[in-house]
């Protein structure tokens, strides 16, 4: 019996090519909708958190708990993907993200910083969303295109994030017409755009990527004789006792690598340093222009704010342009020089960042500067550090340590963004970049002796 036809559907052709096509249009477009909902959080989300909580120290909170939340719910939605295909865990991600930027407005309008958390939660939901997408792109994928067609989602939500941001004065124009607090307005496009995305993956996300894979590899299976469907169980009996263990033994295979170790040591350290320094930035500039937020009457902080969120969003928008407009030569780069040159290089772009922020604090125009390289050294050490951790440990374990990897990310941000409001509290701005400084100084160090004992192998060879 055959399972799957793969050449037609009710009499008519299907050609998975034009549908893999279609889908990374699909992708891309609710990419770049959802992805204003981000930009927005980012650029307002520490100011919201100070104004509600009465207390600086609880600026990365907002940024933390998105975090949290995008890192809680992601094995989740891949379970839904996997019973019920990409087009149901995106939908639902993203309809949970809508409900959270629905609720930022309505913490703003009642004052409640607990309202203010819970929907950073539902936010990471549409977080974890926005990365699963970039997997959804290569679903149908040929083995020669698929980095182009991730590049091209990943790239889409890029382009909305970056344009979030300036949306702050429009928004906040918007929400007062609506009669709502001006910090609240950008999530009126946030909410607009979370809608839209998930409406546009419900209707156009058909036939679903994941499930149409599926259905052709059980086609080739049951074609090709029953030898190969025992191998395929074979396989899934040790993915499954792989998985019962997963953290420990990719843990353990990334501590039976040196290079492994670095590798992990760059990205995570790249990410920390990055999301501690930018969660901070917009309370800075905030605070650098008005004064503190939260001794201002509630009044004079919608009045007067709106000049500064524009310096704001212009800045968090080069920031994230910075992390992956050039994401392509960094790559180039990684192949063409080699991986350690390259985390060098990032972790030398990210200290020399901090410091121009920090000891530049007092122009604005430094800190954008500063927040720029901040994204090109984040961009330089993860692609780096990636491409280095892949190839330092086996076949078998690559997937399990890279999403190893991305679990430890996902914690160093939420630590970074989480610690930095109460170190920029004790210390100041400058402060917490000089912290950030001392760490990306200690990966520096550390990748630069191995660099240089690699050096003196290949000269001894």
């Amino acid at each position: 019996m055959k399972i799957f036809d793969a050449t037609a559907v009710n009499g008519t052709a299907l050609d998975p090519q034009r549908v893999q096509r279609r889908t990374v249009w699909v992708l891309s477009t609710a990419q770049l909708l959802s992805g204003i909902g981000s930009g927005a959080s980012l650029s307002v989300g520490s100011l919201l958190a100070v104004q509600l909580s009465g207390s600086n120290a609880w600026a990365g909170s907002v940024t933390t708990t998105m975090t949290l939340g995008a890192a809680a719910a992601a094995l989740p939605l891949a379970g839904l993907a996997g019973r019920r295909g990409r087009r149901a865990s995106l939908v639902t991600g993203l309809l949970a993200a809508m409900a959270g930027a629905l609720l930022v407005i309505v913490s703003t309008v009642t004052g409640n910083f607990a309202v203010l958390l819970l929907a950073a939660a539902l936010l990471g939901l549409g977080t974890a969303a926005n990365l699963q997408a970039r997997f959804a792109a290569v679903d149908l994928a040929d083995p020669e295109h698929r980095g182009r067609s991730l590049a091209i989602v990943v790239w889409a939500v890029t382009l909305g994030a970056v344009a979030g941001p300036n949306l702050i004065r429009p928004g906040a124009l918007v929400g007062e017409a609506l009669g709502l607090p001006a910090l609240a307005g950008p999530f009126v496009f946030s909410t607009a755009g979370l809608a839209l995305a998930a409406l546009l993956l419900f209707i156009g996300l058909r036939p679903d990527p994941l499930l149409l894979a599926s259905r052709l590899r059980a086609g080739g299976q049951a074609t090709s004789g029953s030898g190969t469907g025992a191998a395929g169980s074979a396989a899934g009996g040790t993915s499954t006792a792989r998985r019962r263990h997963g953290l420990r033994h990719g843990l353990q295979a990334i501590k039976a690598s040196p290079r492994a170790v670095l590798a992990l040591l760059a990205v995570i350290a790249a990410h920390g340093c990055m999301a501690a320094v930018m969660s901070m930035t917009p309370l800075h500039l905030q605070l650098l222009t008005e004064g503190p937020l939260a001794d201002m009457p509630s009044g004079h902080v919608h009045a007067a704010s709106t000049d500064v969120l524009v310096l704001i969003g212009f800045t968090i928008s080069l920031h994230i342009a910075g992390m992956y407009a050039l994401a392509p030569v960094m790559g180039w780069l990684t192949d063409k020089t080699g991986r350690l040159p390259v985390i060098l290089l990032g972790h030398g772009l990210i200290l020399l960042s901090v410091l121009v922020a920090g000891f530049g604090q007092a122009e604005p125009a430094l800190v954008t500067i500063g927040l720029v390289l901040l994204g090109l050294g984040w961009s330089a050490a993860t692609i780096a550090g990636s491409t280095l951790l892949a190839e330092s440990v086996g076949a078998d374990d690559r997937v399990l340590v890279q999403g190893v990897s991305d679990t430890l990310m996902g914690v160093a941000g939420a630590v970074g963004a989480g610690f930095s409001g109460l170190v920029m509290s004790g210390v100041g701005y400058q402060g917490l970049n000089i912290a950030a400084a001392a760490v990306a100084l200690a990966v520096f160090a550390i990748a630069l002796r191995a660099a240089t004992l690699d050096r003196r192998l290949q000269t001894a060879a």
